[in-house]
Formats: C-alpha cells, structure tokens, sequence
C-alpha cells in the first residue's frame, strides 16, 4: 500500500510543477483521484483565482469519485477564499480516503483534513512531505517569516569576484549557467536590481531559454512567462529608455516597479511613469529605500518570491540585514585577481564572524559549480 501511496502521491507533485511560475502568491498543488488502483482524475492548480487542484481532479473523475482515494500534495483547504472549500468538494464527492504530502502553514486554510475525518473520510498525511516542503518553500517561507522570500543569484571567478574593478560582469559564467538562472526568474514572481546595474548593464530581465533543473520533480516545462522587474532606484535614476521597458520575448508587455526614496525629483518620476513603470515611494533607511519597506511592499501586491539579481552593493545590503533567504552560485574556472566580491559592504574582521551556510546541492554545469545554499541561523 504504501508503495502505491507513494507513487500516486508523486504523481501530484509532478502535475503542481506544471503551474510553477504562476500560482503566486498561492502555492503550487497537484492532485490524483485513484479508484481500484486506477487514476480516474487528475489535476493541479494553474493560477491563483481559479479552481484548485482538488476540482479539476474531481471534475475529471466525475461520479468514479465515489469511493475514491484522493492524493494531493497539499491539505486540502478548508475555507471560502476565492474559491469554496476542497475539503468540502471531496466529502460531496463521496471520497473514501485522502492522502497529503504535508498539512497546509496557512491557519486560513488549514483544517481539511479535520474536517474530512470528522465526516467520515480516512486520512493521511506526512507522506513525502520533504518533497512537498521542497516544492513550496517560498509559500512555506512568507507563512513562518511573514515576508517574501529572497533568492541571491550570482556567478563569481574561482577567487570569488563577480565584476572587474570596472564593474564589467560580461560573462563571468557559462551560457549552460546562464539558463538555469532563467529557470529561476520563471520561478519567482519578482527579478530585482539597483540602478547601478540598469546603467551599468541595460539588461532585460525576461525568462528566454530555461533549464528547468533547480526542480527536479518538473516533467514538462510550465508556459514561460516574465517576472516583475523591480528596481530599487532612491532618486529615480532610471532611464526611461532602458530594455527593461520593453516587451519580453514573447510579446508580453513588461511589467516593471521602479521603488524611490521620499523625495525624489517628481520630474524624473514622471518620465518613469510615462515609460510604463509603476513608480512607488517608499521610506529611505540611510539614504536609501529601505529594504524592509521594499519587501513589505511586495508582499503586500502578492508577489511573494524576489530573486535578487543586483551588483555587489545589493547584495550586501540584503546580506547584512539578514534578508537573503537561499543563495544559487555559479562558480566559473575564472581568475581574476582584484575585482568586486559577492558582498560589498560586508566587512567582518575575523573569519569566526563569517556566515554559515548549509548546502543543498553541489553539481557541475558543464565548467562551472553549481551551487544552492541557505543562510545558517
């Protein structure tokens, strides 16, 4: 049985990664109905705003539901939202049994499973519940932190610069690197960066040709789409020219936030604005936009994920207020000598003040190191 429970249970974690990338700010979810050893529906949860998993499922297997085993990798919720409650579709549908990878953060919504058994349904949960985590750690992550989770990208030389002293960055790693880190822009409702790399590098910020394999349960590639380019710009430097401005690959206008400082020259926030931005302003913490301000903000719009993509002096900034959540290093066979390192502004004296981290893979692409690793503490 248990064998069995397993194999269904993976299935609907492969059906979630269908999705990834656009169920933000709700978590990616798959689910299977399996009646005599046999899928009878099966479904996951494409956007936020429409039909979980759980109904698609259910809506497949039509009247074969009764006396079903329903998997799902997620509890089935269990309040009106914008959509009624699963667990309640599951009893009306006459379920048997419900089998989840992991119990729903999300005291709003938890409590299916409660609320199956006290109706009659057998009930399981726990089962591959690493995986399940795994998949959903961003909306793991805003339940226990209340805030959004942040992902430092970077590619450094095997000396640990990422810039020559010039500030060129062009290319410190592989183009097989380089498509991995546009998996992780699909991923992330949010690609942020200081102006200092706008006008530095004028870079677009759009998903082209990812490699899907930070997400080893995905079988199939998700529909790609852009992510929300933000800016964190104090004075609203910005060029209203820049490529950010415009429409990604796929013809898909772009979206782009340009966060500014109190103050900050409202004919310059004009031009932003005429150029398509979403300019907001935001309260300044030493000079500059405050960064807890910025990701409250974010939150507060639903996008829940930022993949930090700025130069060194963002990424220390983030670093020293302890806001970098996971960190994905593409480590190139590269010398550089003197240069500018991963974390500007971060200066301990002694290596006993050096940050932890807790590694969670390590695997060549092609020449380079592929690391992913979270913060110790």
């Amino acid at each position: 049985m248990r064998e069995l429970d397993e194999r269904f249970l993976q299935r609907a974690l492969q059906l979630a990664e269908r999705a990834r990338g656009h169920t933000h700010p709700n978590p990616l979810v798959g689910a299977v109905l399996v009646r005599e050893g046999r899928i009878v529906g099966e479904g996951y949860h494409p956007k936020a705003g429409e039909p979980h998993a759980e109904i698609f499922a259910l809506r497949q297997a039509g009247a074969l539901a009764q006396g079903a085993t329903a998997y799902v990798s997620l509890e089935p919720c269990n309040h009106f939202g914008r959509t009624p409650p699963c667990s309640l579709a599951l009893l009306q549908a006459g379920v048997a049994r419900v089998v989840a990878a992991v119990r729903d953060p999300n005291p709003l919504a938890q409590g299916g499973l409660e609320r199956l058994r006290a109706g009659g349904v057998e009930v399981e949960a726990g089962l591959l519940e690493a995986e399940a985590r795994g998949q959903n750690e961003v909306f793991f992550h805003v339940q226990r932190k209340g805030r959004p989770f942040v992902l430092l990208k970077a590619a450094l030389t095997l000396d640990g610069k990422v810039a020559a002293v010039s500030g060129d960055a062009r290319y410190v790693s592989s183009v097989e690197s380089r498509r991995v880190a546009q998996a992780y822009r699909q991923w992330l409702p949010v690609v942020m960066v200081g102006v200092g790399t706008v006008l530095k590098d004028d870079p677009w910020l759009t998903v082209r040709e990812p490699d899907f394999r930070p997400f080893p349960l995905m079988l199939e590639p998700p529909p790609l789409r852009d992510p929300v380019k933000v800016v964190l710009d104090t004075e609203g430097r910005t060029p209203p020219t820049a490529r950010i401005f415009r429409e990604g690959p796929r013809g898909e206008p772009a979206r782009v936030y340009v966060l500014v400082g109190k103050g900050a020259s409202k004919e310059r926030l004009r031009a932003l604005e005429e150029a398509g931005a979403r300019v907001v302003e935001l309260p300044r913490d030493g000079g500059r936009v405050s960064l807890e301000a910025a990701l409250a903000f974010l939150l507060e719009e639903g996008l829940d994920g930022v993949l930090l993509e700025g130069g060194p002096r963002l990424a220390g900034a983030f670093w020293q207020r302890g806001l970098v959540d996971k960190l994905a290093l593409f480590l190139a066979p590269k010398l550089l000598g003197e240069g500018r390192g991963l974390l500007e502004g971060f200066v301990p004296e002694h290596m006993a003040e050096a940050k932890g981290l807790r590694l969670a893979r390590k695997e060549w692409i092609g020449e380079d190191l592929w690391l992913e690793a979270y913060p110790e503490g």
